[in-house]
């Protein structure tokens, strides 16, 4: 039972944790094996820690700090018949036992006001193997040069903005939209939440579905949208309908600095369920927005506002 220690993995997937997932699942096997459910628990998640090295190098690291114990080493084909045997289940019901709210809302920059803000970020670029059962289930997507090498899984999370931390995540075929996978991650949210979304997620009915939740949202909208003006406020914001919610348009312009001096210009309009411009100014929601891009990895374009930038707000 000693392979299963990585470090400091074990402070956050406890072995009482693991053990208590793996009786859930009933994943534990009935007799005992040299390569015990709850080592392939952890050899599992080395696989997802160290994705460039194979099979029996990730075992080597398992075992790094066991030097001078005769362990047992298993061959390439006993770990595979391990991953086989464990299947999905134990590592889904572990994920969803440590995903959760990193910090408390007194942390300063997880809160805004009195919501915890919390963004859905997705990507479409993981590669899976180029095996025909996985073809049965995803695609490989095309481009102008043609069909890519391997097939690629779409993944949608929802996360804390403040520490990054994972609350829930969805994945499946890139047939699948964006909008569709954040619509599984629904019951996730409370009350007590804020959602930052970019304008891929445009969508009224996700915006009503959002709003039946009881969670806020500050989403920005595409450009072609025009909605209609319903009352002007005193901060440059207007009130409008998305179907049947009531929300309040922000129009910015913002000016990012680059780092060699530069000045770049675009326009924002965000929607936002927060009507209140005294409480919730327009220029105050435009530099929140800016905290979407802190649940992702730093982006450079100028319409994904590039981390350091110093932007610059004009409310129209």
């Amino acid at each position: 039972m000693a392979p299963g220690h990585l470090g400091e993995l074990t402070l956050h997937a406890p072995f009482e944790l693991v053990d208590a997932v793996i009786d859930e699942t009933k994943t534990g096997g009935r007799r005992r094996r040299h390569l015990p459910s709850r080592v392939g628990v952890y050899f599992l998640l080395a696989l997802a820690l160290f994705p460039s090295l194979g099979y029996m190098r990730v075992w080597e690291k398992l075992c790094a700090g066991l030097a001078g114990l005769t362990l047992h080493r298993p061959s390439e084909k006993a770990l595979r018949d391990l991953r086989r045997r464990l299947g999905a289940a134990p590592l889904r019901a572990l994920f969803e036992a440590v995903a959760g709210p990193l910090a408390r809302p007194t942390v300063p920059g997880v809160c805004y006001r009195r919501w915890r803000t919390v963004a859905f970020d997705g990507c479409n670029s993981i590669r899976a193997a180029d095996q025909p059962r996985i073809l049965e289930r995803l695609r490989k997507p095309r481009g102008r040069w043609g069909e890519a090498g391997y097939p690629t899984v779409q993944l949608m999370a929802l996360v804390e903005t403040g520490t990054r931390g994972l609350l829930g995540a969805v994945f499946g075929s890139t047939d699948t939209g964006e909008r569709a996978y954040a619509t599984r991650l629904l019951p996730l949210l409370s009350q007590e939440m804020l959602v930052l979304m970019d304008r891929g997620f445009d969508s009224a009915e996700l915006f009503a579905d959002i709003a039946a939740t009881g969670a806020q949202m500050l989403a920005r909208l595409r450009s072609e949208r025009r909605p209609a003006v319903l009352a002007v406020l005193p901060d440059g914001s207007y009130l409008t309908r998305l179907g049947n919610l009531k929300i309040r348009i922000v129009e910015a312009t913002i000016t990012v600095t680059t780092g060699d001096g530069q000045l770049l210009q675009e326009t924002y309009r965000l929607g936002t369920t927060l009507l209140d411009h005294r409480s919730d100014p327009a220029e105050v929601l435009v530099r929140l927005y800016h905290e979407r891009w802190g649940a992702t990895r730093s982006r450079t374009s100028l319409s994904e506002l590039p981390e350091g930038g110093r932007p610059l707000l004009s409310t129209a």
